[in-house]
């Protein structure tokens, strides 16, 4: 027999356990290496020179260099991090609110050269228009805003 048939029993199960460790400590390493240059250049405490030493210390000598930075830099690395964070949950939450501010209830004209606009582009057929048409109208369409109460022309 050969030496391919015998593999799995020159690889024992402790072997796979030991290999899946050092793979996993070696994604572990370069995920904390990424994170580490990220921060460096996220600090806006730090001159260019200082980023381009750091960067240069944890390429260069990367155990050591991610060994003092995390020592030396480590409480501020989830300050930063907290920060921008909430700087990016500010952001959207006023994006949100002024997204919400224009969006005031539109017209039945407005809606109209919608629907009008998308029929010319050929997203929707000539009967589904009408109906749509008919449905702002009559106002129980996309004008119809929800809590406002429905007008009615015949009363």
């Amino acid at each position: 027999m050969s030496a391919q048939n015998y593999l799995a029993y020159d690889y024992p199960l402790l072997s796979a356990f030991w290999t899946m460790l050092w793979f996993f400590l070696w994604i572990l390493w370069f995920v904390l290496l990424f994170r580490i240059i990220v921060d460096i250049f996220r600090d806006d405490d730090l001159s260019g020179w200082a980023k381009a030493g750091w960067t240069l210390f944890v390429i260069c000598l990367p155990f050591l260099g991610v060994l003092v930075y995390v020592i030396a830099r480590g409480k501020g690395m989830g300050k930063r991090e907290i920060a921008q964070a909430r700087a990016q949950q500010q952001a959207f939450d006023s994006y949100v609110r002024e997204t919400a501010k224009s969006g005031a209830p539109t017209s039945s004209v407005d809606e109209l050269a919608k629907l009008s606009e998308i029929r010319a582009r050929g997203d929707i057929t000539d009967d589904e228009y009408r109906r749509a048409k008919e449905l702002v109208l009559s106002g129980a369409g996309p004008a119809q805003r929800p809590g406002s109460t429905p007008t009615s022309s015949g009363h």
